[in-house]
């Protein structure tokens, strides 16, 4: 009977080390799943990661052609508008100079209409292509023109705000920029 005791005792520890085994092994194997599962976890957010530096790279490679490229057509813009700018002035003649020169003078000695000062060139002795010319080739605000001569018109005689704004439409100024300068004038 004690034979079958011990027999029992050490059927009963072989069975206590085989599930202890079991149990190291499934330890073990679940370790194993886990560092396997991180791994492949720490993998994807790696590519991820790499990924997305890739397509911000790109995003700014696309964003440093785009500058560029906008550069480079505003460069040639320029260098386009620059050319013909020059084209132009080494077109103009003589009497084209000259006449923006007179007009730039009249405008600075007294208030002009484009159309006025147009035939006061003409009638300067400059030809109506080169007259035009001179007055489109000079910096001018008709509006403030036309407040400029209604105040001249003012200083000399009396208008109603219908009799100004006919005046100065006579004069070659715009219906609108008349009524603008009879309103400066408080008519």
């Amino acid at each position: 009977m004690e034979k079958e005791q011990e027999a029992k005792e050490q059927a009963q520890k072989e069975e206590e080390e085989r599930e202890a085994r079991e149990q190291a092994q499934k330890e073990q194997e679940e370790r194993e799943a886990k560092e396997q599962a991180q791994k492949e976890q720490e993998e994807r957010e790696a590519k991820e990661k790499a990924q997305k530096e890739q397509e911000a790279k790109e995003a700014e490679e696309q964003k440093k052609k785009e500058e560029e490229r906008k550069a480079k057509e505003e460069e040639e813009r320029k260098a386009k508008e620059e050319a013909e700018r020059k084209a132009k002035e080494d077109s103009v003649t003589v009497s084209q100079k000259q006449a923006v020169a007179m007009a730039e003078h009249y405008i600075n000695f007294m208030a002009f209409s484009k159309s006025g000062l147009i035939d006061q060139l003409e009638f300067e002795g400059f030809s109506t292509e080169d007259a035009t010319y001179g007055v489109e080739n000079i910096s001018v605000d008709w509006q403030e023109q036309a407040v400029i001569k209604a105040q001249e018109y003012l200083d000399f005689m009396a208008f109603s705000r219908q009799g100004l704004i006919d005046q100065l439409v006579f004069e070659g100024f715009s219906k609108e920029h008349a009524a603008y300068a009879a309103s400066q004038m408080g008519l």
